[in-house]
């Protein structure tokens, strides 16, 4: 009897269904990898092989993911840390530490606060490729993206306050004036990034999986263009290419953490956040600097 790839893709997707299923239910208990292989009839091995290449992640990783969203749904209820800790099943304060610092980089505190103690100093300034808003911290500049549409200043403010929920808003021109001036008005022909004495620093925060993906595109020089899979190969994660395309799509930085220098590897350009046009506008402008 032959083969039939079609049949047998299925029931790999129905015994990942369970897996799923059954890590969902049990998620608080934090089982380990023999117990979900078996619940499923499979041994360790090859419930790893299996969950690995069609969930892109292992099952570890996959159920940190369930754990840390179960704790972040808390946190926003106002639960204390270490309530939130034994609630999703985890042994110690530690523990829930270490799992928000690998998977989004800041600490339960840090996320609970959603930027409370922080202030944030934003402008609307004209650029070269549109208007834009730019925020930062004391730590770095927090935010750089372009206004898509006339009159949707109002709309681009409220969805910065609302990703730092807790931070003091503050417009204040005179401080955003000059940092537009160092990325857009005066840069130094090598980088967009590295500029007078002192480079400008950032305030990035987000999946440390993003994060990764951030740090690889600041790697990409200025009039060079890179691919979602080379990305996805840099960070060590070659089967994540849709992941890093969604963690490109999420930069919040524009032009200094340069997402629009990642094409498709078809040579196709792709989309950008911003449009495709000034994504165009940007590169050529860079190919101009190097030219």
């Amino acid at each position: 009897m032959e083969n039939n790839p079609s049949l047998e893709l299925s029931q790999h997707y129905q015994l990942i269904e369970q897996a799923i299923q059954y890590i969902e239910a049990n998620v608080q208990r934090q089982p380990e990898l023999d117990e979900i292989a078996s619940a499923v009839g499979l041994s360790e091995y090859h419930f790893q092989r299996l969950f690995t290449l069609w969930a892109g992640i292992s099952p570890k990783r996959f159920m940190q993911f369930l754990t840390k969203e179960h704790a972040k749904e808390l946190l926003a209820r106002s639960e204390n840390l270490l309530d939130t800790t034994h609630q999703v099943g985890l042994s110690s304060l530690g523990r829930l530490h270490d799992l928000f610092v690998n998977t989004e980089a800041v600490t339960p505190g840090e996320y609970k606060s959603r930027g409370a103690g922080l202030t944030i100093h934003y402008g609307l300034h004209p650029t070269p490729f549109g208007k834009c808003l730019i925020a930062a911290t004391e730590r770095g500049i927090c935010h750089l993206g372009f206004i898509q549409t006339s009159g949707s200043e109002g709309g681009a403010i409220d969805s910065l306050a609302a990703d730092w929920k807790q931070a003091k808003m503050i417009e204040d021109y005179h401080t955003t004036a000059p940092l537009i001036a160092r990325i857009f008005l005066n840069p130094k022909p090598d980088s967009a990034f590295d500029q007078a004495d002192q480079p400008l620093k950032l305030h990035l925060r987000n999946t440390n999986f993003q994060i990764k993906v951030w740090e690889a595109l600041l790697n990409i020089p200025v009039g060079s263009l890179t691919t979602y899979e080379h990305i996805a190969a840099q960070i060590g994660s070659r089967s994540a290419v849709r992941a890093v395309g969604t963690a490109v799509g999420h930069n919040p930085i524009a032009v200094l953490v340069p997402c629009h220098r990642v094409i498709r590897k078809s040579g196709e350009f792709g989309n950008y956040r911003y449009g495709n046009a000034r994504k165009k506008a940007l590169l050529a402008h860079e190919f101009m600097q190097t030219a």
